[in-house]
């Protein structure tokens, strides 16, 4: 047993990739046109980032064909952003970065003492890195570039930084470096967004540790919303185990709103025990009725090419259901319909949101542009299971569950 699991983690990564890309460029500033040294440059949700030279150059080696949101960012500019296609050929880029005038974000509310700046750190920490496994190895190395606001009549938390958040995952081995732009939690309805950039750095371990994270790393790949479509670009979802369908439903008109059902529960000391009780159970009401599915889809019936070869159109009525039947669900979520005759697998609602027609998805498994919206599995994925666009696991599925049988026994 002992050999079998040398051999499975001794194993060349399990997808490869034939072509590898530079992409060189001078960053320098819109004023002057003088060269910027020591700009961050980076691919966004890359492992692929860099500083710029004394001179404003740079140089970014090994990338995969691929849409890509090229970012660069420095004190006292404002950022950059360029969303590049990487086919085969070299890529050259010169930007020219634009001083940042001094402009303070509005303060609507008075600083956090510091017990409540305390208790909005540990709340942030739970819905951004997450509550899993994984979360309990995450640790936020500068918290102070965080900025806290509190709206206590609507019970939702905010959050930005005006400089890179540091977080070390040491469950997957990654420095993970995020520019937060916006951060939004609704403490009573438990909807959480959020949007920013990041780039991922690899942290140094001994062989062991490297073997442990390779692991880590490919259970968190394999299921994910990056594996799935990966897959759907390749037309090989029976393959990664994967079944999709059609989804329609109402929305429940019997179900009053969340920021009615938010309004009252956040004067729950004010209300009486009856009233609490009532709108307590009005939350928990289903948000959707008349849930049916409409037959199993075919990769074809729902992507289309583009004129781009590195990128694919994704358009589906309703909602697309998403099934992986390699893991099983372990949460249990009131909104995401399941089959009376359906297994207990890992299922996912994917949703296309303000009007959008469609998706783009590349090579990567990446949405170009806006995402779409995820209820269920994919809903819960936080930076704790974050992994940079351009991974590529270690082991094949079969692979990986055969170690997973070993690490039981």
């Amino acid at each position: 047993m002992k050999l079998l699991k040398i051999f499975l983690l001794s194993m060349l990564p399990a997808i490869g990739w034939a072509q590898s890309v530079i992409v060189t460029g001078k960053i320098t500033s819109a004023d002057n046109h003088e060269p910027i040294a020591g700009a961050s440059v980076f691919l966004n949700n890359s492992s692929f980032g860099t500083s710029t030279a004394k001179d404003g150059t740079f140089t970014l080696n090994g990338l995969k064909p691929g849409q890509y949101n090229f970012i660069v960012s420095s004190v006292g500019y404002q950022d950059e952003l360029k969303v590049i296609s990487v086919s085969n050929q070299s890529v050259a880029l010169n930007v020219e970065l634009q001083p940042k005038t001094n402009q303070l974000r509005e303060v609507t509310i008075a600083p956090m003492s510091k017990a409540d700046r305390k208790e909005a750190l540990a709340q942030f920490k739970q819905d951004f890195i997450g509550i899993d496994e994984n979360a309990s190895d995450c640790k936020i190395t500068n918290p102070d570039v965080l900025n806290f606001s509190y709206h206590e009549n609507k019970a939702i938390l905010e959050a930005y930084s005006n400089d890179f958040l540091v977080i070390e995952n040491k469950a997957l081995g990654y420095r993970i470096k995020y520019f937060l732009k916006s951060f939004r939690s609704e403490l009573q309805t438990g909807n959480v967004s959020y949007s920013g950039s990041q780039v991922f750095e690899e942290l140094k371990g001994g062989k062991g540790r490297q073997e442990a994270w390779h692991l880590k790393r490919d259970e968190a790949f394999y299921g994910s919303a990056m594996h799935f479509f990966r897959a759907l670009f390749k037309d090989s979802l029976d393959d990664a185990g994967y079944r999709i369908y059609r989804l329609s439903r109402d929305v429940n008109q019997f179900r009053p709103g969340d920021a009615e059902i938010q309004s009252h529960l956040a004067n729950a000391k004010k209300l009486k025990r009856d009233s609490l009780m009532y709108w307590v159970h009005e939350g928990q009401l289903s948000r959707y009725t008349h849930q049916k599915f409409h037959g199993h889809f075919e990769v074809k019936d729902i992507v289309k090419p583009t004129v781009n070869p590195n990128l694919k159109e994704v358009a589906f009525p309703d909602h697309l259901y998403v099934v992986y039947t390699k893991k099983w669900e372990s949460n249990y979520y009131k909104d995401v319909y399941r089959s009376p005759n359906d297994l207990n697998y890992q299922t996912t609602i994917v949703s296309l949101i303000n009007n959008n027609p469609s998706v783009v998805i590349d090579k990567n498994g990446t949405i170009v542009g806006p995402s779409p919206m995820y209820e269920g599995s994919w809903s819960q994925s936080r930076l704790s299971m974050l992994l940079p666009v351009d991974y590529a696991p270690y082991n094949t599925l079969q692979q990986l569950m055969a170690a997973r049988a070993l690490k039981r026994d």
